[in-house]
């Protein structure tokens, strides 16, 4: 366990961020394993097959890492407090929640999977394996809610490594099942999604069996599971949003996606690898909006407010170094890594995946700014900022994509994610400074009050 309450923030927030960024690599990688086990084993027609279920994919992992982190961020305000006791009835209300989110999510995704599809304009060559991953999916949905539920609780604690561990161990496992699935079993597309899910099945029981051995913490006895409505509302008051949140980002992409299914297989093969790479490639700065959320819970429970201004600022300031330093090796090596996906001999699939690379570099400064405010701002409980954020990217990127793709191609689904980072990142750069105001203030009058009595 890490308190992140005392000591200098910046060494801190980067002791807590180097195991976040192993693991989000190694989550990376968890995803990308897939795509170039597929793209090699089985051809581009089933790389194809993955990317246009991929949007669908990510809108369920994503909801459920927005769901379950916004539940733990209760659950770092209670640690942050030295609340034990709201802390155990925090790991409750999660677990309901988190169940009761995950049968409501799987059955939506099933119903609506046909439906789905025809928006996007699959190509009917491709459907049925599509088809047949994302069913997979829904079905293993909730150990995907729970592995990040899990994963949630520990860091809550200010322990980002345990989940490190666990991440390794998924994402071997995962490259083991999808090998074994495909090439051994000739399950096909079918065999990724089912590999997924076997892996996250498996660290769901390492996980649990390690909480129940090393964090007594977060054992909840008996009268813990006494659920608590108004308690429960202050969980989802996070959650939900967050949740949206994360909704609107997976829809915008589904969106994107959609437009670019119309260019063909090649196009759109390419520009999965390209979003893989990208997510590879951005993942620091991931990395430090992941850790500026528990930073920013422990302290507002502990109302130590200048902290949090503090160490907003200077990781501020580091994700503007890294987004230089991350366009500039993108820009030397990323069509190197363009090939890891799909062959030399495939040169229109390179090319297309690269020029999309070319542009998005030269907008992650703003990419990076918004992991740090809106996280920043969910861990200080306030989710509505962050989603007001989400739906402007959503209507920016789709303006985008449908726009910009009629008038110039594919060129102009390349601009939809810069355009919308851009927008994204002023409603929630905005967001925090008047939040941060309106709580320093808050607590200055609190603490005059309090002086003003004592006399």
């Amino acid at each position: 366990m890490q308190d992140m309450t005392s000591g200098k923030p910046l060494k801190l927030i980067i002791k807590f961020s180097i195991p976040l960024l192993v693991g989000n690599i190694f989550q990376q990688l968890y995803s990308i394993s897939d795509i170039i086990i597929v793209g090699r084993l089985i051809g581009i027609k089933a790389l194809a097959a993955v990317g246009v279920a991929a949007p669908l994919f990510f809108m369920l992992v994503l909801v459920s890492i927005g769901f379950t982190n916004g539940l733990t961020v209760i659950t770092a305000q209670r640690f942050g407090a030295h609340d034990n006791r709201g802390l155990r009835r925090s790991v409750t209300t999660a677990t309901v929640l988190s169940s009761a989110f995950t049968l409501t999510a799987s059955a939506i995704m099933l119903f609506f999977l046909d439906f789905l599809f025809k928006i996007m304009n699959v190509p009917e060559e491709i459907y049925q394996d599509a088809k047949n991953f994302m069913t997979i999916i829904s079905c293993g949905v909730i150990m995907i809610v729970f592995f990040n539920l899990l994963s949630g609780f520990m860091r809550a604690l200010g322990d980002s490594k345990t989940p490190l561990y666990f991440l390794i161990v998924t994402t071997i496992l995962n490259i083991a099942f999808n090998i074994l699935f495909i090439y051994h079993f000739h399950l096909g597309v079918a065999g990724s999604a089912l590999g997924t899910v076997c892996a996250m099945t498996v660290s769901v029981i390492f996980c649990l069996i390690y909480i129940g051995k090393k964090c007594p913490i977060l054992h909840p006895r008996k009268e813990d599971w006494k659920l608590n409505w108004e308690f429960c509302k202050q969980h989802l008051k996070v959650a939900v949003p967050m949740a949206i949140q994360f909704s609107i980002i997976a829809v915008s992409s589904a969106i994107t996606q959609s437009v670019c299914n119309s260019f063909g297989p090649d196009t759109i093969a390419a520009f999965t690898s390209a979003m893989r790479v990208e997510q590879l490639a951005t993942q620091p700065m991931v990395t430090f909006g992941v850790a500026m959320a528990t930073y920013v819970a422990q302290n507002f429970g502990a109302g130590m407010i200048g902290r949090i201004r503090r160490g907003v600022f200077e990781c501020s300031m580091i994700s503007l170094v890294l987004s230089i330093v991350l366009a500039a090796a993108m820009y030397r090596y990323g069509t190197d890594v363009i090939t890891i996906f799909v062959s030399d001999d495939h040169h229109n699939v390179i090319d297309i995946a690269r020029t999309y690379l070319h542009i998005s570099i030269l907008f992650y400064f703003f990419l990076g700014q918004i992991f740090i405010f809106r996280n920043s701002l969910q861990g200080m409980g306030r989710a509505v900022i962050p989603m007001v954020s989400s739906f402007i990217e959503l209507l920016l990127r789709a303006f985008a994509a449908v726009y910009l793709a009629v008038k110039f191609g594919y060129l102009g689904i390349c601009y939809a994610s810069p355009i919308a980072w851009v927008g994204g990142s002023a409603v929630v750069s905005f967001g925090y400074f008047w939040v941060i105001r309106r709580i320093g203030c808050h607590y200055l009058y609190k603490r005059q009050r309090i002086t003003a009595r004592g006399r």
